[in-house]
Order: structure tokens, then sequence, then C-alpha cells
């Protein structure tokens, strides 16, 4: 071990790892700092148990709605199990795994907290409380990521309330649970409480999923309800008090009893003691950085991830730490940065082609922006929506099969700037809308992706007869 190393990483989640790792590869030395577990809030909190505490459900439903397996399914969702099979998706919270793939890799791991001391250099506070302090020769790279949000209701903290972390390692299943907000947190542990068994009120003030389509907030917002979740938007919490048998929520629509209650009600940046100060910057708020990533006026110092606030998504998160760490290395070696729009060293898709998955019932998938955002922005679009019942494949792979796709087009250049799915399992089409929004795909050419029959897929077909129509 050392104190002095090319590439200092403040946080070890998937996207510090990914620094670090592009680092490496490049021929520099890289430390990364961690506090906690190494594999971060995804691993652990967020991405992987919440989506193994959804998948058996979702599985169980979808034979529920074929015919053969339906009549099949006899029995009832196996709690324990669900909950034993999300627990080894989590290693069960020990990193020892992630650990030997840092050593793997070739990039050292110091245990503490690290904060800023000044220019390239970080103090770390061991766990036995000492401080080492490390040296990075060309740069450092906060990767510390995002806490839940607790807004200022009054007694809300008082109640110690679950977040996200709670909610995805929960060991029982509460009898009732409210939900205090209508984001993509709020909307999952829902649908993965009200199938494990939990009577789920939802209380969303500004309803659900406001980054979506309307459309796909709506149908998520009867698919809670045909889960038996209570729905309540446009409803404002005053209060929160707990008791021994639980928690009382006080709404301006009355009064909500829960044995538990959620807050899921946005993200803060972790960044109020890391040092940011010696930087010349201020601390406990997303840190601003230009499309390499980097601190405009710092030119050492980078924001990966979640506490840049410029797309709070993992695999997003994991993209800039490509971009990152590339640059890193150019720069280090004297070479040729490629930052022009679209090149190897920016993180151009954060502006124009993000995908994300909703996994809630139904599934949302969006890549792209939305109508209204294309609107805002400035272009002359046009979008177009077909019903999933016209794909002979959706058929077949539900009965009764309920979704709704929509493109948005840009008029002037012919091209997708948005697509947005809404059904059962509509999480692997995004990938194919999020290649066609990067690529700049035109619409002229989309015709000739002819998709497979009879596959989901097809949808793509429809949406493009559908704009035919409309523009004949």
């Amino acid at each position: 071990m050392t104190d002095e190393y090319d590439v200092i990483v403040l946080g070890g989640g998937p996207v510090g790892e990914n620094v670090a790792d592009r680092a490496v590869q490049g021929g520099l030395t890289a430390v990364i700092v961690e506090g906690e577990l190494v594999g971060g809030e995804c691993s652990y909190w967020a991405c992987m148990p919440s989506k193994a505490l959804l998948r058996s459900p979702q599985a169980l439903r979808a034979a529920q709605h074929v015919g053969g397996a339906a009549e099949a399914v006899t029995g009832d969702l196996d709690v324990r199990a669900v909950l034993d099979r999300r627990d080894s998706f989590t290693s069960h919270w020990q990193d020892d795994g992630q650990v030997a793939w840092l050593e793997s890799a070739g990039i050292d791991l110091v245990r503490g907290h690290g904060r800023l001391s000044g220019e390239r250099k970080v103090a770390v506070t061991l766990p036995d409380g000492s401080v080492r302090t490390l040296t990075a020769r060309q740069a450092v790279a906060i990767s510390t990521g995002s806490d839940a949000a607790i807004p200022p209701i009054p007694g809300l903290h008082e109640a110690n309330p679950w977040t996200s972390r709670e909610a995805t390692s929960a060991e029982e299943i509460p009898e009732s649970l409210v939900v205090i907000g209508g984001g993509v947190v709020a909307v999952e542990m829902a649908t993965a409480y009200a199938a494990l068994g939990a009577t789920v009120t939802v209380l969303a003030r500004s309803g659900l999923l406001g980054s979506v389509e309307p459309f796909a907030a709506d149908l998520v917002a009867e698919g809670l309800r045909g889960l038996g979740v209570d729905v309540r938007t446009g409803v404002a919490t005053k209060s929160v008090a707990r008791d021994a048998d639980g928690v009382t929520v006080t709404t301006d629509g009355g009064d909500v009893r829960a044995a538990e209650i959620l807050v899921a009600t946005g993200r803060t940046p972790r960044s109020g003691d890391i040092g940011l100060e010696t930087a010349g910057l201020p601390a406990g708020r997303w840190i601003r950085t230009d499309d390499t990533l980097r601190v405009p006026g710092v030119d050492w110092l980078y924001a990966v991830g979640d506490v840049n606030g410029r797309v709070l998504l993992t695999h997003q998160g994991k993209y800039q730490a490509r971009a990152a760490g590339d640059v890193i290395v150019a720069r280090a070696k004297g070479e040729g940065v490629d930052d022009e729009r679209w090149g190897r060293h920016v993180a151009t898709a954060d502006h124009a082609a993000v995908p994300q998955v909703v996994f809630s019932e139904p599934e949302v998938a969006a890549a792209g922006v939305t109508e209204a955002a294309a609107r805002e922005a400035g272009h002359r679009v046009r979008a177009v929506d077909v019903e999933f019942s016209s794909v002979a494949g959706a058929s077949l792979h539900a009965d009764g099969y309920r979704g709704r796709a929509r493109m948005v087009v840009d008029e002037d250049r012919q091209v997708l700037l948005g697509v947005t799915f809404v059904g059962p399992d509509v999480a692997e089409l995004i990938h194919a809308a999020t290649i066609a929004i990067a690529g700049e795909v035109p619409l002229a050419r989309l015709w000739h992706a002819v998709p497979s029959y009879p596959t989901m897929s097809e949808v793509w077909l429809r949406l493009l007869e559908a704009y035919g129509r409309q523009s004949a």
C-alpha cells in the first residue's frame, strides 16, 4: 500500500468502481475510499434487492395470465423464499466478493471516511480513528452517491420512517404500509409490498411518476389499484405521529393508520462532509460538472454518478464513469480529448438518450424525452401512439395483454427523440429504442429494421405504420 496514486476515488459503489477500473485499464494506479460496503447503494439497498423483491410476484402474475399455466398455479407466493432470494442477491450484506474483484482488477481499497483536505489530497478517517492522507498525482473523483431525502413534515423525523434502505432490506413484511411519495421508489415498493401481503396506501401529492408520459402514469395507477393499493394523488401530508401500534399520517384528506411508513420523496447529494470547501465548492449540494465530468475551475476534480445530479440512475452513473475514467487517462498521458458531441470522453447521453425502467405493474420502459419535454425544448414534434393489442406477440405473451407504446418524432430531422412502452415485461424492449435515439436513426431507415414475428417487438412496425397513416 502507498499513500500516492494517480487517481483517488471517493465512493466504492458501481460508479466509483468503474472510474477506478477504467483508470487502471489505462495504465494508471487507483485507490477507492469507502466507509460502508464496497458495491454501494445499488448492490445492497437499491437496484438489486428491490428487483429481487419484485421479480417473484411478477413471475407469478405472468403465469396467472397465460391459459394452461394459470390452471397449474395453485399455491400462494412464498414470502420467506422471496426474502431469502433477495438476501442472496445482496450477498447477505457482505462485500467480500466485491473486495475480491477490486483486488483482481488491481485497485486498492482504503476503508474509512474520506474528505478533500487540499489540492489532490484526501484525508481518510480510518475505522480506528486515525487519519491517513492520500495524494493523487492526476485526479480525485467524487462518487459518493445520494441519500434519501426526508421532507420537513412535522413529526416525520421523530417517527423513524423507512427509506429505500429499510424497504429493500426488511426481514418482515408489515401488516400495513403507508408510502409518502409518487416516484419510482414509491411505486416499486408499493408494488412489491402489496404483492407480499401488506395493505398499502400511497400518498402522492404531485401524482405518480411525474417524469414519464402521463398515460404511463395513469396505467401504473390503475395497476396499483388492481393490486389492492389505495392510491391517493393530490393529497398533502400534514404531520406524522408514531405510537406503540404504528403510525398515524394526517393529510388534508383525513388520517391514515399503518404499521409502518416509507418516505420516498426524492434524493439528496451525499456531499455534506467530504471537504468540498477546500476546493471552493459549497457543501451539501449537487456538484456541477462539464460533460467530461470535471468540475469547472478545478482541473483535478471530477464528480461522477448521483452526486453530480445529472441523472440519478445506476446505469447512467456507470456510463459517466467510463467517460470520466477514460478522459482522466487521456489527460494524464497528454493525449487528445474526444469531447465533441457523442465523443468517447463525454456523457452526451445524459441529455438526449437516457433509458429507464420502472418495475411496476405494468412496467414502464422509456428512453429519451417525453412529448412535453421535447416541445418545451423547442422541437417540432409529433407523438404517435399504438396499443399493444394490435401486436400478435403481445397477445401470445399474455391473455388479455394491455399496454401502450408511444414514439416522439422530431419532424424536422425525422429521428426519434423519445419512446415509451407500458405493459407487462416491456423492459427488454427498451434498448432498441435507446439505440435508435442515441444513433439518431432516420425513420426511413427504421422501416428496414424488420421485427421478428410473432414477438412484442412488432410494436415498432405498428408505430411506423401509424406514423405513415398520420402523414398521408
